[in-house]
């Protein structure tokens, strides 16, 4: 895997806060660091899945729906296709 080192000055409030968490909950400053981005990494993919879903039901709610034949690659051809042509 690919590394990169990162350095950052933190206000003295979050540097004690970075404290705080090491030693009960993280053994390094840098293990927190990488917990925080990865929880905000999960946070977006969630905020997408949410946004992707809303389109998905104002489609469904315009009559712009199709009957999935279980084949994943086919059917995306097929809503591509739709797409493209205006439904």
């Amino acid at each position: 895997m690919k590394t990169d080192r990162i350095n950052a000055r933190l206000p003295i409030s979050l540097a004690e806060h970075v404290d705080k968490m090491v030693g009960p909950f993280y053994e390094t400053p840098s293990e927190y660091i990488r917990d925080l981005i990865r929880r905000d990494m999960e946070k977006i993919e969630l905020y997408q899945a949410k946004e992707q879903l809303i389109e998905g039901y104002k489609d469904a709610s315009q009559g712009r729906v199709f009957k999935s034949s279980g084949d994943f690659k086919s059917d995306l051809k097929v809503f591509n296709n739709k797409e493209k042509t205006g439904w």
